[in-house]
Order: structure tokens, then sequence, then C-alpha cells
């Protein structure tokens, strides 16, 4: 009788365990399906992209690693890039109200003007909930999506964890090396990198 409680407790463990396990995105599996509205209240689905590859960019243009490639040009040169051979670029912003990066409608596009960007979208995340569904941890924080839905990459954007636009150019670029093997039919070499930035202001 004694047994029951350490049986339970054990089965308890193992369940929690595995389930830590299993949170977040993977590699090789389906990416967490989303809906969320742009800066217009236009929805977009994931699914609604299925066929096509997608990038998802986290993104708080008050982060000085993401102005690092915004005022350098390098992130809106990738979205041009990789927007003109059909692949969708959702840049989505999880910060919460009151918090660092978190902008009224026509600040976003006031700011996306200036900046000349090529992104798909500009998606509001305001609760967190697809932020904690990617466990997006910095901006930015990158994921590519395959035709099928599944994840072929996540991480970070490069290999050189700075703020300085002068190390853009020496550095790997994880996405475009990602997106140029996918569409060529090859694997992805690097599937996965530890993301570099700011916090996300959830």
């Amino acid at each position: 009788m004694r047994l029951k409680p350490i049986l339970i407790i054990s089965l308890t463990m193992l369940l929690a365990v595995t389930f830590s396990f299993a949170k977040g995105p993977a590699i090789g599996k389906s990416a967490p399906a989303f809906s969320l509205t742009d800066v217009s209240g236009k929805t977009h689905k994931l699914k609604d992209y299925r066929g096509k590859y997608v990038v998802l960019e986290w993104i708080n243009y008050d982060c000085p690693f993401v102005k690092k490639h915004y005022n350098s040009g390098n992130m809106q040169s990738l979205q041009k890039t990789y927007t003109d051979k059909g692949v969708v670029w959702l840049s989505i912003n999880s910060s919460a109200p009151g918090k660092q990066g978190n902008f009224t409608p026509e600040e976003i596009v006031k700011r996306s003007k200036a900046h000349g960007v090529s992104f798909s979208a500009y998606l509001m995340d305001q609760d967190g909930k697809v932020g904690r569904k990617y466990d997006a941890k910095t901006t930015p924080h990158m994921f590519v999506i395959d035709p099928k839905g599944k994840l072929i990459y996540m991480g970070g954007i490069d290999d050189i964890k700075s703020t300085k636009a002068t190390d853009i150019p020496k550095s790997t670029n994880y996405v475009a090396a990602a997106l140029d093997a996918a569409l060529a039919g090859k694997d992805v070499a690097v599937s996965s990198t530890k993301p570099y930035g700011c916090g996300v202001k959830y």
C-alpha cells in the first residue's frame, strides 16, 4: 500500500519532465499555429501560407540589436531578397503594453516607412501568446518554416553577437544560409543556434 503514493509521485515527475522537453518549437516538427492581426487590422494565419517558405522575425525597433540590422539596411535587404523569391516574411512584436517596443499602429507605420522595410506584414502579439508558443527569447529571434509547415531553422540571425553594424559583413547569416539551401533543394546545414539580442518584453 505504501508503494502507491511513491508510484504516483514518480509518474507525476515523469510526466512533468516529458512535457518540459516537449515545450516549444522543434526542428523538423510542425511550426506552432497562430493567428495575428497586422497594423491595419488584417488577420494573418500561419496556415494561410502553407505552400510557401515563411520567415518569422521577432522585432522591437528600440532594441539596439534590432537597430543594428535596420539602421544598416541589412534586415530590409534580406526581406527584399527573399520576398522577391516568394518567401513570406512576418515581423512579430510581442512587447506588452507599456513595455519597450510596444507602439501604436500609427507609430509602427511611420517607423517602418522610415526604415524602408520589405517585410510582408508586421504582426501584433501584445499578449505574448504567440511569442511564448515559439519560445521567442530575443529581438531579433528568427524562424524559417518550409512549405509543409515544418520548422527548418530557428535561432540567431547571424554568428556575431554584437550591436555593431560593422560586424555584419564579417558574419555568417544563418537565415540567408537556411533559405538559400532550402530554395535550392538542399538540407539546411545549421538548423538551430542560440539567439542573441534584447529580451522580448513580455
